[in-house]
């Protein structure tokens, strides 16, 4: 790895410090006050919401047997069929690469304020080390109390590995890792496949993952936690070595560092083809999975279309923050980003780590087995109903914080831990 750094002026990631004299004295800059907020980072993470309650419920179902995709229900009624399709198609391996995206973006961006406005480079580097650090203690707490399948541990050990080696890089050297990366990620999935073409009976009959679920289905709470950790713990590291995240992770930082979001009029054409193209591929692949899951197609090689499926979640993920790219500049030209449901919207994005957490405090105590177990009546349309439900919920309490002047609470306490020193 070369140690180039990007070129350009002080207020771009990378660019060269500002003087010393104010790189040093001045104090860190708190955060981003929401007259400087940008639109579409803001509101697709309020959409992404709604896909990871989606992504999630359907783990509640834990009496329900299942398939090889994404652990739905093989069976259900035309109503069931038609959500499982539809969660595989849109929602399935594609939450996380958008958060993902996401997260990287936003270290671009609170990176970038910290050092336009004088803060030094060693003091930006250390809040965002205890940023992570402190994103790590959440999700283990998280993990431990409600839900194995926490992803915010996974993201502050990305940010804790990723930023150091990349964050001050030049844009060839982001481009360059990012085309290793997905040609690794390429390997991997044409591995994959070609497995389960030369043994389809030994990859067909392969189980979904019990660990994941032991610790919903398991109705002692203090036993539950026991299979939560490792489940996490597991999930934490795989999302690294799959590849997925640290490519996305790459996309963001190049992202923020050309401003793709907050000034989208500049990279329309750009934006797109990233739509287009990205939301494509994946539908395509996703649906393929879907109708084998349904049992519209032949499902002998599912576990070589969910390969290429999870692979595809890179662009998907990707495709959708573009998307909402497009939409923050056709809602901003029309003059429509006042309007209720978008200032509503908008309000959960803002406060995305409370309504994060929140789902598993609706979700785990009402849905698991050692809560009330309620789990076990729903069917996949149901519980898109719950998940649905549970995210406008979440939309009406973001909105009545906003209207109140209000942060989310989970993060007033992370900005309180990373800025102590301040």
């Amino acid at each position: 790895m070369t140690t180039d750094r990007a070129e350009g002026p002080p207020s771009v990631p990378g660019g060269e410090d500002p003087p010393a004299a104010a790189a040093d004295t001045r104090a860190p800059a708190g955060s981003t006050p929401v007259a400087e907020r940008a639109l579409a980072p803001d509101l697709a993470r309020g959409m992404m919401l709604l896909l990871i309650a989606l992504a999630h419920v359907p783990w509640f179902l834990y009496q329900a047997p299942t398939g090889l995709a994404m652990l739905h229900p093989v069976d259900g009624d035309l109503a069931d069929r038609i959500a499982q399709f539809m969660t595989i198609v849109v929602v399935d391996a594609r939450t996380h690469t958008m958060f993902g995206f996401l997260f990287a973006y936003g270290i671009g961006q609170m990176y970038r304020r910290q050092r336009a406005r004088g803060t030094s480079e060693k003091e930006a580097r250390g809040l965002l080390r205890r940023r992570h650090l402190w994103m790590l203690v959440f999700g283990a707490v998280h993990a431990a109390l409600l839900w194995q399948g926490d992803i915010l541990g996974t993201y502050g050990l990305i940010g804790l590995i990723m930023v150091p080696l990349f964050l001050n890089r030049s844009d060839r050297t982001l481009k360059i890792w990012l085309s290793v990366l997905l040609a690794l990620g390429a390997l991997v999935t044409l591995v994959s496949v070609a497995a389960v073409l030369l043994a389809p009976d030994a990859a067909s009959t392969a189980a979904a993952t019990d660990m994941q679920r032991a610790s919903i289905a398991e109705t002692g709470y203090l036993l539950s936690a026991v299979f939560r950790l490792p489940a996490w713990f597991f999930g934490l590291f795989s999302g690294l070595f799959t590849l997925a995240l640290p490519t996305v992770f790459l996309i963001g930082l190049l992202a923020a560092r050309h401003r793709f979001l907050e000034d989208p009029a500049r990279h329309l054409g750009l934006l797109r083809r990233v739509a287009v193209l990205g939301i494509g591929a994946g539908w395509a692949a996703g649906a393929v999975l879907g109708l084998q899951h349904v049992g519209v197609l032949d499902a002998t090689y599912i576990s070589a279309v969910s390969s290429v499926h999870f692979y595809t979640g890179i662009f998907t993920g990707v495709g959708y923050a573009a998307l909402f790219g497009l939409l923050a500049h056709r809602l901003s030209a029309r003059g429509a980003q006042r309007s209720l449901p978008v200032r509503a919207l908008v309000s959960l994005g803002r406060r995305s780590l409370s309504g994060y957490l929140a789902q598993s405090v609706a979700f785990a105590p009402f849905l698991a087995a050692w809560g009330l177990g309620l789990g076990v009546y729903l069917s996949s349309w149901s519980a898109v109903l719950v998940a649905v439900g549970t995210w406008l919920l979440t939309v009406a309490a973001a909105f009545w914080l906003d209207r109140a002047g209000r942060r989310g609470p989970a993060e007033v306490l992370l900005r309180r831990l990373t800025y102590r020193r301040s």
